[in-house]
Parts: C-alpha cells; structure tokens; sequence
C-alpha cells in the first residue's frame, strides 16, 4: 500500500510541475504597462547607461529613475484588444533618467525592450537636479570641517558631537552663485545670522507623566469600521 501511494505522489507531483511549465510566461507574470519599475529593472536600467558613458572617463550619479509612461492612444488600444485574450503587444517599456554625467545634467529615455538609449538631452536651463543621497551626505559633513561653522558653535556654548546638520535644496531664485558648490564639495559662502536662546534638557520634557495642570480638552474616541470588508480592491500596482 505505502508503496503505491508513493508512486502515485511521484505521478501527481510530476503531473502538476508539467502542467505548469506549459503556461505561457506571459500568464504567469503579467505586467501592466503602467506597473512601477521592478528592481531588476533599475539595476538594468543603471547598466545600460553606464555602458553608454563608461565610468571609468566620465563621473556619473544617478539623480532619478523611473517609469516613462507610454503614449497614451498607444495604452488605450491595448487595453480595448487586451482581453479577454491579448491580441496586440504591450506598449514598449521605457524608463526615464535624470543623471549628471561629467558635471552636465542629461535627461535621458532607456528602452527595455532592446536594452538601449533612445534619446539623451543634455538640459541647459536653470535649475538642477535632485540631490543624491551621498551628496546630502557629503554636504551635511562639510560644515564639520568649516572653521567658521565651529566658531559659531563655540560661541553659542554647543558641542560638535551634539549637533547634526540637514541638506535641503532652496530652490533657485536667479543667484549667480550657490551656498555649496556639490561639483567640488566645499563651502564658497558662510553666514552666521542671528544667535538665539537654545533650549535646555530640563523642563523641556514633552512626557504626559511629566505634564501639570491645567491640561487642554480632551481628544473624544473615534472608531471606523466596515463589516463588509473595505471598499477597495488592490489588484497588483492598481487600487480600484
């Protein structure tokens, strides 16, 4: 008896994986056109432009990646012959790149359908690019070794190692110059405006165990619930 069941576990299990194989790989990972680049995606999408600009002779951060969005009459006419049996091919999958090559800013469109450079625009207006992780990074660490930046310090009674530093963009408002040259790393201006009272550890704690009278009104409860399940259906990238 356990001899036959073991024959016939063999059988069904090499049943089930030949069903399987037979399925169209399209069937089994259909994509949407307007599905989010995949990882795999990315990292292709980084290798075909750095295969384009060789590293090696050319400085290259990658300041955004993402999905660039198929014509739209190209879309619709897809969607109309795409069930219940896809009849025409999905629109082509591109991706859209903002990236500083040699210090220039290009805006570039990558097929991944072939692997290759389909337009490359270097911008020359105003404006610039995001900032990259590193760059806020490197940024933020400048002021640390900027002597002015320690002098204000000292003179407000602070620590170095009690001080952290944040990078946002200020926007472009027709300056001929920038703060913080991010090309070379370093600092080409330093203002210290204003010197206000800083705040103490005591009596700042922010506990409820630590309040006292008078307190403010109380917030009233409030509970949400639906016994039929939510209202929405997330079917892959898509909420309907």
């Amino acid at each position: 008896m356990a001899h036959s069941l073991k024959i016939f576990c063999c059988f069904f299990f090499f049943f089930l994986f030949s069903t399987l194989s037979i399925i169209p790989l399209s069937h089994q990972l259909e994509q949407h056109p307007l599905d989010s680049l995949t990882p795999n995606e990315f990292i292709r999408v980084q290798a075909i432009v750095n295969q384009s600009h060789p590293t090696t002779i050319n400085d290259i951060t990658f300041q955004y990646i993402g999905l660039n969005e198929p014509d739209k009459q190209a879309l619709i006419s897809w969607l109309q012959n795409h069930r219940p049996t896809p009849i025409t091919a999905p629109p082509p999958r591109q991706a859209f790149v903002i990236a500083r090559i040699n210090h220039q800013t290009h805006e570039l469109v990558v097929d991944l359908s072939y692997d290759n450079i389909v337009s490359d625009h270097i911008h020359h207006g105003f404006g610039y690019p995001l900032f990259t992780f590193q760059e806020q990074n490197g940024a933020s660490q400048l002021v640390f070794n900027h002597a002015p930046f320690l002098a204000a310090l000292n003179k407000r009674g602070l620590k170095v190692e009690e001080v952290i530093c944040e990078t946002f963009a200020l926007g472009w408002f027709g300056e001929t110059k920038q703060n913080v040259d991010l090309e070379a790393m370093k600092i080409t201006h330093f203002r210290d405006r204003l010197v206000v009272p800083v705040p103490k550890a005591a009596g700042t704690d922010y506990r409820e165990s630590e309040q006292k009278a008078p307190f403010g009104p109380e917030l009233k409860g409030i509970t949400v619930v639906q016994p039929d399940g939510p209202s929405f259906i997330i079917d892959g990238s898509r909420v309907r």
